[in-house]
């Protein structure tokens, strides 16, 4: 995509982010309170904030402004009850929920037709999608504030319980920039998905 990147820990961030067009962000595990800070002001002042997979995860609980400012939630208890719940080495499906979105159509290539219901639909229909194998899929992220959805998720349990949820992907504004929010990517096969590939990229060029 001839896109140029710095890769950078979280322990040494720029001291000032705002001459990247795009800040992407893959933080496994505890975020530090300077970087999100940092994210937030580079957001807010006019960046755009890329946040893959582990960004909206157990781990960022802690942070105090993170789920607040996203506009999500990670509830706690039973799955069955709606609290969050990770599964890892699985294989779920993606849908493009929205087909107007340069995100989700520019180049990309869907290998599947995939039966999904939203929430406000009482049947099934075919949505263009893709299968991620030996992966990880988030159950029961919720939207605290309005989102533009991207990607919804079908996931089967190993007890047959089926999940079809809105959360797989979306965008909203913050003060003067934007957040993307992308679910896959626990492994380096997600991203070697040509689908996936491609949506990625077309969130970093994407121009609001």
């Amino acid at each position: 995509e001839r896109i140029h990147a710095d890769l950078v820990w979280q322990t040494n961030l720029p001291p000032n982010l705002s001459d990247f067009s795009a800040v992407v962000v893959y933080i496994h595990g505890n975020l530090s309170e300077t970087a999100e800070n940092a994210f937030i002001k580079y957001t807010e002042d006019g960046g755009k904030l890329i946040l893959l997979h582990h960004s909206i995860s157990s781990a960022k609980r802690k942070n105090r402004r993170w789920f607040q400012w996203l506009g999500v939630s990670l509830p706690t208890g039973d799955l069955s009850h709606g609290g969050y719940k990770f599964v890892e080495k699985t294989r779920w499906s993606l849908v493009n929920l929205n087909t107007n979105e340069f995100i989700m159509t520019n180049a990309v290539k869907y290998t599947e037709s995939i039966a999904y219901r939203s929430a406000n639909q009482s049947r099934e229909s075919g949505l263009p999608g893709f299968t991620l194998d030996n992966s990880e899929v988030y159950l029961n992220h919720v939207h605290t504030g309005p989102h533009t959805l991207l990607m919804g998720l079908k996931f089967r349990t190993m007890d047959g319980r089926e999940y079809m949820q809105e959360t797989a992907g979306w965008f909203k504004a913050a003060a003067k920039g934007w957040i993307v929010y992308l679910m896959p990517g626990h492994t380096m096969t997600d991203f070697e998905n040509p689908t996936y590939q491609q949506i990625v990229f077309n969130a970093i060029s994407w121009r609001p």
